[in-house]
C-alpha cells in the first residue's frame, strides 16, 4: 500500500493533512533534522572563534557555507540524512556524518572536519533541536492560531455587548447577561492562557554526557566550557540558537520547562473546550444560527439539519490534543538515574499533540465566522422569564427594610411561571418610595443586565 492521504495511519498526516501544512515543516522528522544541523553549525561556528591554536576563525565564506545548510535545509537533505542513518542506526551521528560529507570539497572545512559534534553528546543536539522546534511552532503557528481566536472573540464581545441573553445556572434561568459579556469571559480567559504560553523560557543545554563538561575539561582544561555552552544557546540565530541557557542537567535537559508549557497549552485548550460546549449549547437553544454553506449535507437522513460540527470537532481535537500534552507533561521530567531513553520516543509525539491542538484552533475559527445571533430566539427567551427579576425587587425590598424580602418573592416566584403583571401588581404594593416603584416597574429581563454591557466592551 503506497502512502497517501487515504492510507496514511493518522487523520493529521491524512485527512487533515492540508490543514498542517504549517506545522509540519516545523514538527516533523525533517523538522527535526534540520533543527539539529542548525544546532551542530552553531556549534561548529562559534567554536572556531574560541582562540584554540588548533581550530582558527573560519573564513567569512567558510561561515555562509555552513549557514548555507541551514537556511537551505531541503527534503532531499533530510532524505539523505535518513540513508546514512540506516548504516549508523544512530540518528545524531547521522546527522554528523552528513555535515561532514558536506565538507569534502572544502579543504578549509576538511581540514577541521573533526570539530564538528565535538565535545557534544547527542542529548546536547536533541534537546536544542526540540526546543527551537517548540519555538518555532509556538511563534509562527500556535501563538497566532490563539490570537486570531482572541481577535474574534473580542470583536464579538463588542459587537453583542448590548444584545440581552437569559443566563442558565444549573441549567436554569438566571440573571440575564448579554451575549458580548459571555464572549468576553472567554477572550479575557484566553489572553491569559495565551500569555503563559507566549512568556514561558525555552531552555537548552550543551554541558555533555552526564552534564559536568567531562570531555570538554579533558581537551581543553582551561578553558570556561560553561560560559561557551551559555553564548552558544543563548546568542540569537543565526550565530546561535537564540535559547535560555540551562545550567544544570544529567545527559538529558529535565525537560521541567516543556512541561509547563504543555500545561500551558493544556490550559488554553480547557478554556477553548468550555467555549465549544457554550456555543453547541447555544445552536441548540436557537440563539445562534449556522450559515449555510452551498452543497454541505447535515444528515444522511434527516435534510432539515444544520449540525454544529466545527465545534463538535474543536472539543473532539483538543481533548486528544490535551490527553497527549498531559503525558508529555508527566512523563517528560521523569527519568532514571543519568538517564533513560523513555523521552525519545515521546518527544517525537510533540507535533501530533500541537497539530491537534491547530487543527481544533482551526475548527473554532471557522465555526465561529458560520455564526449568525438570532436575537428574536433571546428576546422571546427573555420575555417568558419574568421571574429572574425576583432578585432585584427583594433587593431593593431589602434596602428599605422590608422583613423576609427574600422569602416573600420566593414564594410568588420559585418554580412558578410569572407574569410581567403579577410582578407589576406586587411592586405597586411594596411600602417603598414611588421613585423605586417606577424604576422597577420600568425594568424588563432584557433590561436587567448590570455592567454587562461596559464588561464586554472593557474585557
Amino acid at each position: 500500500m503506497s502512502l497517501s492521504s487515504v492510507s496514511a495511519l493518522s487523520p493529521l498526516d491524512g485527512r487533515y493533512a492540508a490543514k498542517l501544512s504549517a506545522l509540519r515543516p516545523l514538527m516533523s522528522e525533517q523538522g527535526y533534522m534540520h533543527r539539529r544541523v542548525q544546532v551542530e553549525v552553531a556549534w561548529f561556528i562559534m567554536l572556531s572563534d574560541c582562540g584554540f591554536a588548533e581550530f582558527k576563525p573560519l573564513s567569512s565564506g567558510a561561515r555562509k557555507y555552513l549557514l548555507g545548510l541551514v537556511s537551505k535545509f531541503s527534503e532531499a537533505d533530510a532524505l539523505a540524512i535518513k540513508e546514512i542513518e540506516q548504516k549508523t542506526n544512530h540518528d545524531v551521528k547521522a546527522v554528523e556524518y552528513w555535515i561532514r560529507s558536506k565538507f569534502e570539497a572544502r579543504p578549509e572545512l576538511l581540514a577541521v572536519s573533526e570539530f564538528v559534534h565535538f565535545a557534544c553528546t547527542s542529548e546536547d543536539i536533541n534537546n536544542t533541536s526540540h526546543a527551537l522546534q517548540i519555538q518555532a511552532a509556538r511563534e509562527k503557528v500556535m501563538l497566532p492560531a490563539i490570537d486570531n481566536l482572541v481577535t474574534m472573540l473580542r470583536g464579538m464581545a463588542e459587537r453583542f455587548a448590548e444584545v440581552s441573553m437569559l443566563s442558565r445556572t444549573h441549567g436554569q434561568t438566571a440573571s440575564p447577561t448579554t451575549v458580548g459579556k459571555e464572549l468576553a469571559n472567554t477572550a479575557v480567559r484566553l489572553e491569559r492562557a495565551r500569555e503563559r504560553i507566549a512568556t514561558l523560557p525555552l531552555l537548552g543545554k550543551m554541558n555533555g554526557a552526564v552534564g559536568n563538561y567531562n570531555a570538554h575539561m579533558a581537551a581543553w582544561p582551561d578553558f570556561d566550557w560553561e560560559a561557551f555552552a551559555r553564548k552558544v544557546v543563548e546568542t540569537p540565530a543565526p550565530t546561535g540558537l537564540g535559547l535560555a541557557f540551562q545550567p544544570y542537567s544529567t545527559q538529558i535537559e529535565p525537560h521541567d520547562y516543556m512541561a509547563e508549557l504543555f500545561d500551558a497549552v493544556a490550559r488554553a485548550n480547557t478554556i477553548l473546550i468550555d467555549f465549544a460546549r457554550d456555543i453547541w449549547g447555544y445552536v441548540s437553544l436557537g440563539y445562534f444560527k449556522q450559515r449555510l454553506k452551498a452543497g454541505e449535507i447535515g444528515s444522511s437522513t434527516m435534510p432539515h439539519k444544520v449540525n454544529p460540527i466545527d465545534f463538535e470537532n474543536a472539543e473532539g481535537n483538543l481533548g486528544l490534543a490535551n490527553a497527549m500534552l498531559r503525558h508529555l507533561s508527566e512523563k517528560l521530567p521523569i527519568s532514571r538515574w543519568q538517564r533513560d531513553l523513555t523521552d525519545s520516543t515521546v518527544l517525537r509525539n510533540i507535533g501530533v499533540a500541537f497539530g491537534y491542538a491547530t487543527l481544533a484552533y482551526a475548527s473554532l475559527a471557522t465555526g465561529m465566522g458560520k455564526l449568525e445571533l438570532n436575537e428574536e430566539a433571546l428576546a422571546a427567551d427573555l420575555d417568558a422569564s419574568w421571574e429572574v427579576l425576583a432578585e432585584p425587587i427583594q433587593t431593593v425590598m431589602r434596602r428599605f427594610g422590608i422583613q423576609g424580602a427574600y422569602e416573600i418573592m420566593k414564594d410568588v416566584t420559585r418554580g412558578k411561571s410569572v407574569t410581567a403583571e403579577a410582578l407589576h401588581g406586587l411592586i405597586r404594593s411594596l411600602a417603598i418610595p414611588d421613585a423605586e416603584k417606577e424604576r422597577l416597574l420600568a425594568m424588563t429581563p432584557a433590561s436587567y443586565i448590570g455592567k454587562a454591557a461596559e464588561l464586554a466592551r472593557r474585557g
